[in-house]
């Protein structure tokens, strides 16, 4: 992993979204898997602009949902579906067709799950990650435990993550997460991990110790051989 410290959260979502572009540039096809909140938001925000400098960039990027709440309506706003509309599909105008989801309200989550796998197993590997870092060490929704899944699943949702700012101010929480699992997560060409905020700094230290525990998920990306961390001044000790 190489570890990138940025003055501020500006330089951290500008030089991931010159990396994004150089990726872009090697493969305008590339799959390219979103995660949601604020971390990533500057990114995504970058890209956008640059889309209106460069717009047939983007003319074959696809875009992959990371993770999901379960049991809420697409259509409510504290969906990762409606912040991945909000802030990549239509900025960059991206169409159904190039955009892999999975419900976040399903009736039957298992099969669902399923679904995405056997989509990943027909269009992927993930070409580009983008993930954020958990406030309890998580990717994704891929929660700390004894034992994590390697595919995609359904989450059981932690007290922290259940605190997540998407989330805080709903009174009826998340019943469950689905998320992509560790093995896909992993098996991406390349990983960007964004870390913002303050809330940030005990996980940060923990991360840079390089020790692997899946009590630490996020630590399993130090053994990928493709990671770019960049850190805000916020999340640095």
């Amino acid at each position: 992993m190489r570890i990138t410290r940025c003055e501020d959260y500006r330089e951290m979502s500008a030089r991931a979204a010159d990396l994004v572009l150089e990726e872009l540039q090697k493969k305008p096809g590339l799959l390219f898997c979103a995660a949601t909140g604020s971390s990533p938001e500057g990114l995504y925000e970058e890209m956008g602009i640059r889309y209106q400098k460069e717009a047939r960039l983007f003319d074959r990027l696809r875009i992959l949902k990371l993770d999901e709440w379960g049991g809420i309506p697409e259509n409510h706003p504290v969906t990762c579906e409606h912040y991945i509309r909000k802030h990549l599909l239509g900025p960059l105008a991206i169409p159904e067709e190039r955009y892999l989801s999975f419900q976040s309200d399903p009736e039957d989550p298992e099969a669902e799950c399923q679904a995405i796998r056997n989509t990943l197993t027909r269009k992927g590997p993930i070409d580009l990650c983008i993930l954020g870092l958990g406030q309890n060490g998580h990717l994704g929704l891929n929660e700390p435990a004894s034992q994590l899944e390697p595919f995609c699943h359904i989450a059981k949702l932690s007290e922290l993550s259940l605190e997540h700012k998407m989330i805080a101010d709903m009174k009826i929480k998340p019943r469950y997460g689905i998320t992509l699992g560790m093995q896909e997560i992993l098996s991406s060409r390349k990983i960007v991990l964004l870390v913002s905020g303050t809330g940030k700094k005990g996980m940060v230290n923990r991360l840079l110790e390089e020790k692997i525990s899946t009590a630490l998920p996020a630590s399993l990306l130090w053994t990928h051989g493709q990671v770019e961390c960049f850190l805000d001044r916020s999340a640095q000790l």
